[in-house]
Formats: structure tokens, sequence, C-alpha cells
């Protein structure tokens, strides 16, 4: 009989087990605002601290990246295994733990969880755990980047970076873009800047062993071929083809640049755009800005409120003032005559025909109007040859978007749509049009106006989040002689 009660206690004690790990995981995310007092749930994350009381408890502050905030866990003595694995609850362990809802007694949190039942996933030495219960230069995390986007910093902008992205998405989708994925790999210089990475299948030991000339006709692709700095190019085949579409993918820039603006690898937003002229490009550019950020600030307000108060306090201002206000427009002539009539002293003396320097943006948008601006019709001896030319010679139908604390953000133009022109401006710009047989056809066959242009998204998530330097805006970045992770 004793057998028989001994047995039927351990199937119920086991059966109890199976169901709690069969249990649905909650976010904490979602516990932290949805969950009621009196439930029983299941929460699983990384422990980012824990502290212990005489009287035989542990408290556990759990974090599992869907927020910013922690749950916290209340272990007792009597929760089975508690000897066996408290001690191995150390900050940057991971565990699972079920157990019931309770309303917290504590003032900034409004539950918390009394474990039923929990298990240790995976422990970590806390002698050698990098990220200890103190701030660490951002310098320093770019070093141990695998375990960064555990910081609350880090865990904010990947949350923002993932709310940008559909927000981007749901801007174009509702308006009736398509989404199109353009090839990374190339044989065109979209910029005719030449600052493109090479790819090759071609043995270059060999090459270097032999100082030969290097026969492209035999790597992969027959030709020279690189990793694309663009998309715009072949996006301008849909957009001629089948209307408004728009790419969202990874470009690369082998420029030798160690500023806190400029990455190897980023991504890109371009759309493009039949029958609109240079108007029509500037308030789509307007629109897609402000409706983005409008998006971000609603969607991740407990991140923003974060970044506002510990990276820089007018983060939340500036936002507003993009948001809230219409963009300024002045043609480049009227930007650089405002920047000389200053009468302040700037790093790079600016004349008219050379390109606006970020301190020049920055003052136009920060001290001059106060408010986003959007420059056009630059000079085309400084712009690239697919720009259309206006009818003053010495001009192009190009616009950049200027913000305050980033300075450009957008740069675009009216494509030139006349077969003539263009050819002469990529022989102009030292470009083989033959090279670009197809780009040029679109010209020949049904030409019409059209315009287009890019976003660097990283550019945009250093705004939202007043990041200083671009290399804490992408998961992993790549620089000059970097390229771990």
């Amino acid at each position: 009989m004793l057998k028989l009660l001994v047995k039927n206690v351990l199937n119920d004690l086991n059966s109890n087990l199976e169901s709690v790990s069969s249990m649905i995981r909650t976010k904490i995310k979602s516990a932290l605002h949805t969950s009621q007092p009196g439930e029983t749930i299941k929460v699983c994350g990384w422990v980012r601290t824990r502290r212990d009381s005489k009287s035989g408890f542990s408290f556990v502050e759990l974090n599992d990246g869907s927020c910013m905030a922690n749950l916290q866990i209340v272990l007792d003595q009597n929760v089975p295994n508690y000897e066996k694995l408290i001690k191995d609850l150390t900050t940057g362990s991971s565990l699972s733990v079920t157990g019931k809802v309770i309303e917290s007694p504590g003032k900034n949190q409004r539950i918390e969880i009394h474990a039923e039942a929990f298990d240790l996933y995976g422990s970590a030495d806390a002698e050698t755990y990098p990220l200890q219960k103190k701030r660490h230069s951002f310098e320093f995390l770019r070093e141990i980047a695998h375990l960064r986007p555990r910081t609350n910093t880090f865990g904010a902008i990947t949350r923002v970076r993932n709310e940008a992205a559909t927000a981007i998405h749901r801007f174009f989708q509702s308006r009736g873009f398509i989404y199109i994925q353009t090839p990374i790999i190339t044989t065109s210089d979209c910029e005719g800047a030449g600052e493109m990475f090479q790819v090759t299948t071609l043995n270059l030991d060999r090459l270097a062993q032999v100082q030969t000339e290097i026969d492209f006709s035999q790597d992969f692709f027959g030709k020279r071929a690189s990793l694309t700095v663009s998309g715009q190019l072949e996006a301008e085949i849909f957009a001629t083809s089948i209307g408004d579409c728009y790419t969202f993918g990874p470009t690369f820039r082998a420029e030798n640049s160690n500023t806190t603006r400029h990455l190897a690898e980023f991504w890109m937003i371009e759309p493009e755009m039949p029958f609109y002229d240079l108007q029509d490009n500037m308030a789509l550019a307007e629109s897609f800005v402000r409706d983005v950020i409008s998006d971000v600030l609603e969607n991740c307000a407990e991140d923003m409120v974060f970044f506002n108060q510990r990276i820089d306090k007018t983060t939340l201002e500036t936002l507003r003032n993009i948001t809230e206000n219409e963009f300024i427009r002045i043609s480049y002539t009227e930007a650089i005559e405002i920047v000389k009539s200053s009468g302040k002293k700037f790093d790079f003396p600016i004349e008219w025909g050379s390109d606006m320097q970020s301190e020049h943006e920055r003052f136009l948008t920060e001290e001059h109007f106060k408010q986003p601006v959007i420059v056009y019709n630059y000079p085309k001896t400084i712009k690239p040859f697919y720009m259309r030319c206006n009818d003053d010679g010495k001009t192009v139908c190009a616009m950049d978007v200027l913000v305050p604390g980033v300075g450009e953000i957008i740069g675009g133009s009216q494509r030139e749509e006349r077969y003539d022109i263009l050819i002469d401006r990529m022989k102009e710009g030292g470009l083989n049009p033959e090279d670009y047989w197809w780009y040029t056809d679109l010209r020949k066959y049904g030409t019409v106006p059209h315009s287009g242009f890019g976003l660097g998204f990283e550019r945009l998530i250093q705004l939202i989040t007043s990041m200083t330097n671009i290399r804490d805006c992408i998961p992993f970045p790549r620089t000059p002689k970097n390229a771990e992770f």
C-alpha cells in the first residue's frame, strides 16, 4: 500500500514537471505588460543580477531581450534544486523559471514571479564574464560584439533597428511600392568612384608569385566583378517597368575611412519612382523620414527614453523637431551664400562648386534654420553621371536631406532620362557607355522622367539613437582593418 502511494506521488510529480517543461514561454515584455497576479507562467532569459537574503530567499533580475526592463524572480530554498543550482545563477547565466505572478511590493515594478520550478541552461563564470556590473566604454564593447547586445544600450539599438526596418517596409508598402532585391555582386560602379571591393575566384597567391597582368576572362564571371555600392541602377530597371519600387539591402564601399560616420558595409534603402520630378522626390523623402521616426517614437517609447536619459538629453527634442516641422527647401547656391555670410569659422572653407562638409550641413540645420533642410540643384561637377542636368548647364536636379545632429541623411535626384545627355555625362566621368548598355537602353525604349533617393540605414539609426559613432549602429561593424565576428 505504501509503495503504491509513493508511486502515485512520484507519477504526479513527474506529470507536473512534464507539464511545466512543456508550458509555452511568455516573453518578459508580454509578462510585464499583460500578465496578471494569480497566473502561472514560464519565462526564460539571462541573469542580470542576483542578490541573496539571509532568510533563505534569492532575488534574480531576468532579461530576455524583448524589452529594456528586467523581471524580478523570487526564489526560495523550498524550490526544487535550489541548493544545487543557486550558486551557478551568476550574471550572464541562462535559465527557465515557472512560477506564479504576484503583485510586486516594489515601487518600480508592477509584478514579480515567485518561482515554483527553475532550470539552469548555461552557467557563466563570474570571474571571466566580460560584462560586469559597471559601465563599459563603447570601444571596449566593440571588442566583444558577440556579447554587447546583452547590454541595455545595444539591446535598445537592436530593437530600434528592428522597428525602423519594419516602419520602412510599412511606409513603402502602404503606398503601393514593390520591394525588389538587387544584386550584391555587380560589374557596374554606380557612383563612378572606383571604391569597390573586388569579388574573384582567381588564385591570388599564384598571381602574386608570377606577377602577371590579371586576365579577368578566366575569373568566375568572365570579367571584373565587385560588391555593389548601390542598387539604384538595377532599381531603375524595375521602376521603368513595374512602377514605384524600393530596395533595402547591404552595400559596400572600400573607402579607407576611419571616421565616426563611415562603414565599409552598411544597409541602404533606395526607392525609385517613374513620373516623379525633383519636387515629387523631395516630398516623398520628407514624408519618409518623418513617418519612420514617428513610428519608432511610438513603438519603442521605453528605449527612446533610455537614449534621452543616458546618451543625449536632447534626443527626443531633436526627433520631435524633425517630425513636427516641415523641411526648409533651399538651393545649393542659397546654402553656400548662407554659410559664407555667417561669419562663422569652419575647418573647411566653402566656395560655390565644392561639396558641403558635415560642419556646413549641421550649421544650416542646428544653428541657422534650427530645423531640417533639403538642399537641391547641386553643381554637376560634384555629382554622379545619372543625375538630370538642369537647363543652366551648371547644376543637376540633385537633393540632399539634412537633419540636426547628423547632417546629410538622404541623397537623391531626378535621373537623367535623355539618352544623348546621359552618354555625354558618362564620358565626362571617364565611364565607358558600352559597359552600361542595359542602363542606357532604358532611355531608348520608352524613357520617362523618374527619380529616387538613397538613405543609409545606419545613418538613420545614428540619428534616432544619438549614438556618436556609426560603428555602434550596426551589429557587426566592418571598417578598415576590422572584420571580426
